[in-house]
């Protein structure tokens, strides 16, 4: 790679290099970023540092660690993640990730289309379609996201409510778009909860202010995906169809 004077993109649709790449598939916007900076990235040959160059991936060249980057197959997948597992490329601290999960199943790179704390279960997606991704996590979109949700007690009507009608922690309000009494034993109870935005660790602060200890969290469907019989620990490929129902962008 030689370092000199950029020729000039030409005029149409351009994004920054790090975007670039990571609409392309091949690596997050955060990878990419740190690409770029480490040197591993060139346009038409050029050496590039700046995460935001503007290129136009339809007439420019970009290579990373010398070999021409061309989209990649995108790729949609549900997996049912267990307890315990976290959701992250690596962790520090040594805790077993989703990743391992799809250990050896020669897929590419992959991004979680969304979060699952470390404590909750069920249904995620990961994807290498950036766009597709943005889509679902976007607030704007106000995606329903269903929860099955077992807590230590009884939640009675008036609790219920409170969770519709919200409970301001800070600067943030949280609330449901529904819930539904499931079931309920002598000393616990399960809960429908759907959601249409995700703060972080949603539910268990909003319960936890209602005075209710999350036992179990369960993401059982988004929009109209369902986990379905999807077993823990495993995936599946969308189908072309749901790929296209969960799209909004």
């Amino acid at each position: 790679m030689t370092r000199a004077r950029l020729p000039r993109p030409s005029a149409g649709k351009r994004h920054g290099v790090a975007r670039a790449l990571s609409k392309l598939g091949v690596c997050s916007r955060s990878q990419a970023e740190a690409a770029v900076r480490a040197g591993r990235v060139a346009v038409d040959g050029h050496l590039v540092r700046d995460p935001e160059h503007p290129v136009e991936t339809e007439r420019q060249t970009i290579s990373l660690d010398g070999a021409a980057v061309v989209a990649v197959q995108r790729v949609y997948l549900a997996l049912n993640k267990p307890r315990g597992v976290v959701v992250s490329a690596a962790d520090e601290h040594g805790r077993d990730t989703v990743y391992g999960l799809l250990q050896d199943a020669g897929l590419p790179w992959l991004g979680p289309v969304g979060r699952l704390d470390k404590a909750s279960e069920g249904l995620l997606l990961l994807s290498n379609d950036s766009v597709w991704a943005a889509g679902i996590t976007e607030p704007s979109t106000h995606l329903d996201k269903t929860y099955h949700v077992q807590v230590a007690g009884q939640p009675d009507a008036g609790a219920l409510a409170a969770m519709l009608d919200g409970v301001r922690e800070g600067t943030d309000l949280l609330k449901a778009r529904r819930v539904e009494l499931l079931r309920a034993g002598e000393r616990n109870a399960w809960l429908e909860v759907v959601l249409d935005e995700g703060r972080n660790r949603h539910i268990r602060r909003l319960l936890a202010a209602l005075g209710f200890d999350v036992l179990r969290l369960v993401r059982v469907a988004i929009g109209p995906l369902q986990l379905g019989e999807l077993a823990k620990g495993q995936w599946r490929q969308l189908s072309a169809a749901e790929v296209a129902a969960l799209r909004t962008r």
